[in-house]
């Protein structure tokens, strides 16, 4: 009976630090979301299982071109996810299909090269917003049905879940994300692969 009980704690033990570690590792490290609807097609498809990490936006701010999980504006219990287009302090100017971004280093401001979208990708709207310092102007790939910035304004930054570091499903479209890599030109920032 005593070799019974000892082996009972023993599971129990395991049992407890198995769940404290997935929920630690779920509540600041890293969570899954299922990707519903088509706003980020063609990067990420309705149906995709990513993998959020939560840790590195505790460690530096977002950048700009990384994709983000966060909760909508007007609903709390629902997550979005969207690209990092406009980061705080900066104005975005969406007009005749370009988004043109104003800053501190360039005060006349840059076209942003958006060169992960599909060939004739168009980006419609007529906005000019200006940021503030905690908030950021974020859109989906698929700018034609995506329900972003556009449509609700700036982010809070505070609604930011966390980054997309890697789609685990459809087991064919396994992939690591990281943010594009953008070089600075006289006429626009240009995204290198």
């Amino acid at each position: 009976m005593r070799k019974f009980l000892a082996s009972l704690l023993e599971v129990l033990e395991i049992a407890v630090i198995a769940v404290g570690a997935v929920f630690i590792v779920r509540t600041f490290l890293v969570q899954p979301f299922l990707v519903s609807g088509t706003s980020m097609v063609p990067t990420f498809s309705n149906g995709d299982y990513v993998l959020t990490d939560e840790l590195t936006y505790r460690i530096r701010p977002p950048e700009r071109g990384e994709v983000v999980v966060f909760h909508d504006v007007s609903d709390q219990s629902t997550y979005l996810i969207k690209r990092i287009i406009g980061l705080p302090g900066e104005r975005v100017v969406i007009k005749n299909n370009t988004v043109t971004i104003y800053n501190q280093q360039h005060p006349n401001g840059f076209m942003l090269d958006e060169s992960y979208l599909p060939k004739g990708t168009v980006t419609s709207g007529n906005e000019d917003v200006t940021l503030s310092s905690s908030t950021y102007f974020m859109m989906g790939d698929n700018r034609a049905v995506s329900y972003d910035s556009r449509s609700w304004g700036p982010l809070p930054a505070s609604d930011i879940v966390g980054l997309v570091r890697f789609r685990l499903w459809p087991l064919g479209a396994i992939q690591i994300f990281s943010a594009p890599h953008y070089s600075v030109s006289t006429s626009s920032l240009s995204f290198v692969s």
